[in-house]
């Protein structure tokens, strides 16, 4: 089967490029972790130039402890800069995220916030990865930014996830400077999910302290899980067995778990979705999500991006003349 890199969770397009990148003498001086030296990788580190995509196939049955231990290595790798603080909203070691405010903020009254959810499919991921440059590039705008981290399946649900999210905007409103009616949540693949649930379904906000107002805009990166039912549908899905792992079989909690049947008001107001042009999969739920919200009241954009692949979609978020980011540059402009 042809695997589309653009339905691969970006932590798992870079726990392949890693495994790819050791070769058969990295095995030899055990520098991938114990986890993974199953016997499917071992086929891969000697598969010469197919090495990344036997990688790419074989990731679906790696053990969870394996890819996690590859996703807790690339975190290890993506240090932050001066001027960040971690703080918890729980007691769980992954109920964390990462803080920085801008420059100059306590001169300039209470700034907005902008908080970042990664991906992973749900089970893998970190909020260090990609954080430091997206954190130079907002507060560089007046943003307050956080990255956040969340309890993983299978050890957690979907929905206690999703209540993660709902407690890390209530501790990003708490800090001192921060604007705690100006909060706009941007989710990357499943962490798109994760946002877009928090942002619709009124539960998770409520059960943290947060109202719905509070959430002024929302920006999603290709996303594909807006109806968790129809995207498991879909034949020949690569990600299937992490969709099955996080969702299950029971129609009702699908259901239940997709923002898409939740887009009735109450919403954020302000949404921003971009999905990756060529992944059919995330512009048709992109656009379905948008004309739900829309029907409801609120304001939604879908700009589907021409020249980005899932992984550099998110990877180049923050990067100088980025497309993309001038996109959501001008989106939070708006919510000034």
């Amino acid at each position: 089967m042809r695997i589309s890199r653009g339905r691969i969770g970006a932590a798992l397009l870079a726990a392949a490029a890693l495994i790819a990148s050791h070769g058969a003498w990295a095995q030899r001086a055990g520098r991938l972790p114990a986890e993974c030296r199953t016997p499917e990788l071992r086929k891969c580190l000697l598969a010469g130039e197919g090495r990344k995509a036997c990688a790419l196939a074989a990731m679906q049955n790696l053990p969870d402890s394996c890819r996690k231990a590859m996703s807790e290595g690339a975190a290890a790798r993506s240090p932050l800069t001066e001027g960040w603080r971690e703080l918890s909203f729980g007691s769980d070691p992954r109920q964390k995220l990462d803080f920085v405010m801008p420059a100059g903020a306590a001169a300039n009254g209470k700034v907005p916030a902008l908080l970042f959810v990664h991906g992973g499919g749900w089970s893998i991921g970190d909020k260090r990865i990609g954080g430091d440059t997206k954190g130079k590039h907002y507060t560089g705008l007046g943003w307050a930014f956080a990255t956040t981290n969340y309890r993983l399946v299978p050890q957690a649900t979907v929905e206690q996830q999703a209540a993660d999210i709902a407690a890390a905007i209530a501790l990003v409103r708490r800090q001192p400077g921060i604007d705690p009616d100006r909060i706009v949540i941007m989710g990357h693949s499943a962490g798109a999910h994760l946002a877009a649930l928090v942002a619709t379904d009124p539960a998770y906000l409520k059960a943290a302290g947060v109202p719905m107002s509070a959430l002024r805009g929302v920006v999603l990166l290709d996303g594909a899980g807006y109806d968790i039912a129809g995207q498991m549908a879909q034949p020949r899905n690569p990600v299937a067995t992490m969709y099955n792992q996080a969702f299950g079989t029971d129609p009702k909690r699908q259901q239940a778990l997709s923002p898409t049947f939740h887009a009735a008001a109450p919403n954020a107001a302000n949404w921003l979705i971009l999905p990756v042009a060529r992944r059919a999969d995330s512009v048709r739920q992109s656009e379905q999500l948008a004309a739900a919200l829309k029907s409801a009241g609120n304001s939604a954009m879908v700009a589907p991006q021409d020249g980005k692949t899932h992984g550099t979609l998110n990877k180049e978020m923050g990067e100088p003349g980025d497309p993309a980011t001038a996109a959501v540059d001008a989106f939070l402009a708006k919510l000034r």
